[in-house]
């Protein structure tokens, strides 16, 4: 045993029971941001995230995987070195948020259908925000402007994808045994294909549609108890620190990093504050001074999406905790996530938020002007469109690239 195996669980030891004495000490503030944190599970996080967990389920049990594994391949191996099932998580992410590509990945992995290393390249870009959550709630809720919505959501998109290509150099170059293969290859149809691959998985299955629903229904439950578990200690720890000014000490570092890097102190409320939770840090990033040029809050409030805080950090390692997927690699997939997506916020500006005033796709009647207020009607039509949207760009991207290859074969 190392020297540093010996002592890390002494350290966390110790922070656990300074913590425990903290909270004997400071038993109203500690009550208060446990509801504050229940509040957010129970309001945004629950309605958000339990529908399309129990959908995934489902269509993970219908073999929908194996058919987007079938047309997605030709896209999803070239660029980011994962099957094509990958589509499936990636799209799946997109509309609902974190951690629910986290734990499509696990799935894939139960089911054998990646290997380590490609479940570690897939959930470094699958770990997304959800775009509700950045209109509803940060663009509208928190900084009340709608017209920053496109460069917000375009640039965290636009970043993942990035994240994807770069994290497709993590491990080791073989070609993985794990992807579907192409089944009935007399089929010279690739989409044929598709269908008898999906069609041997429900038949390997062999759940019916009662069992699937039981199945899904409790496993998604289970998850976003830990998940609303997290937020509610996270929060209390986050007062904690408020309460007995270590939150103070890492401002004061962060303004003065901020200042040798000729950018606005203010901001170090936002960072700080989304070091732990996402919440927090994009309604700091929202509240900061007028005197702060909205390219830098809204830049700080991008970092804050990408990086993710503490909170979704440890939801993913307890998704991933039965799997050999190891957190490191999304520990760094994250911080460079963090680092691209405020600098293509600064260089798509001058496009996107030229004249434009409010989005198109914005309007009063679809979000409210002053706060957010999650309905399920409109996380249900959000998340929807945003799914298709992803899925056939992903399965237009691959039938082009299943064209390319074919021509090259040919010559």
């Amino acid at each position: 045993m190392t020297a540093a195996q010996r002592v890390i669980p002494l350290l966390i030891t110790l922070a656990l029971l300074i913590f425990c004495t903290l909270m004997a000490l400071y038993p109203a503030e500690t009550w208060h941001a446990s509801v504050r944190g229940l509040a957010i599970w129970w309001d945004v996080l629950f309605p958000s995230l339990f529908p399309f967990l129990v959908l995934s389920e489902l269509l993970l049990g219908f073999g929908i995987v194996h058919f987007l594994g079938t047309l997605l391949n030709p896209l999803m191996r070239p660029l980011f070195r994962v099957p094509g099932s990958g589509g499936f998580v990636f799209a799946v992410s997109c509309a609902s948020g974190y951690p629910t590509g986290a734990k499509l990945t696990a799935q894939l992995w139960e089911q054998k259908l990646i290997t380590r290393e490609e479940g570690e390249r897939l959930v470094a870009f699958t770990t997304s925000s959800d775009p509700i959550f950045m209109i509803g709630a940060v663009s509208v809720g928190f900084f009340h402007d709608t017209s920053i919505a496109p460069i917000l959501v375009a640039s965290h998109y636009a970043a993942a994808v990035l994240v994807g290509m770069l994290m497709r150099f993590h491990g080791r170059s073989d070609v993985s045994s794990a992807a579907p293969p192409d089944a009935h290859e007399e089929h010279r149809s690739r989409f044929m294909r598709a269908i008898y691959a999906m069609h041997e998985a429900r038949q390997a299955d062999g759940r019916t549609l009662g069992e699937l629903l039981r199945h899904a229904v409790s496993s998604s439950l289970r998850l976003i108890i830990i998940v609303g578990g997290l937020v509610v200690f996270f929060s209390v720890i986050m007062e904690l620190m408020v309460q007995t000014g270590w939150l103070g000490v890492l401002y004061s570092l962060t303004e003065q990093g901020l200042h040798l890097a000729a950018l606005p102190p203010s901001l170090s409320h936002s960072l700080v504050g989304g070091l732990f939770e996402v919440t927090l840090g994009a309604k700091e990033a929202g509240a900061t001074a007028a005197s702060v040029p909205l390219v830098f809050k809204v830049a700080a409030a991008s970092f804050v999406l990408s990086w993710g805080g503490l909170s979704v950090h440890a939801q993913i390692m307890s998704v991933l905790s039965s799997t050999p997927m190891r957190y490191g690699p999304f520990l760094l997939a994250r911080a460079i996530h963090a680092a691209i997506a405020p600098l293509l916020v600064v260089l798509l500006w001058p496009l996107l938020m030229g004249s434009m005033a409010s989005p198109a796709f914005v309007n009063d009647a679809f979000m409210p002007p002053s706060a957010y207020s999650p309905e399920w009607k409109r996380i249900g039509i959000t998340g929807i469109s945003v799914f298709s949207s992803v899925l056939f760009l992903m399965v237009c991207l691959a039938w082009m690239g299943s064209k390319l290859m074919i021509k090259r074969g040919k010559k």
